[in-house]
């Protein structure tokens, strides 16, 4: 069966639900959750911010929606997230910003379990 692909809101909702049922294995028993989300926020070409992910008290990315993806903005260890990203499979892009970031780009859904992994990667370098 083929699947239709997802428009930005659709993977943004469904890596929403990822994050709140990620395997703590996957998470180094880092708990994940949904912060600040948005209201059906309108997708745009630059990325509209959709919600947060956080660890505890401490948010690690934004999510931001696109037409017909998602971006994740990965606040914190951003070479990190870079690497795992990268061997994970995904589009990744560094940004030049003080303190800098790294941008991490879900196009289908199948990219939703290898950016949730990267985030167990993050936290395993914030230990």
């Amino acid at each position: 069966m083929v699947s239709e692909p997802l428009d930005g809101r659709a993977l943004a909702r469904r890596f929403a639900d990822a994050v709140a049922t990620a395997d703590p294995g996957v998470v180094d028993d880092g708990e994940l959750s949904v912060v600040d989300e948005r209201v059906e926020p309108d997708p745009t070409v630059d990325g509209t911010v959709a919600y947060a992910v956080a660890a505890g008290s401490r948010t690690l990315a934004d999510v931001s929606v696109h037409p017909e993806r998602l971006r994740v903005e990965f606040r914190v260890a951003p070479e990190k997230a870079a690497t795992a990203a990268t061997d994970a499979g995904l589009r990744v892009r560094p940004k030049a910003t003080r303190p800098p970031r790294t941008l991490v780009f879900v196009e289908v859904a199948a990219e939703i379990e290898p950016a949730i992994a990267t985030f167990g990667a993050v936290l395993a370098s914030l230990e």
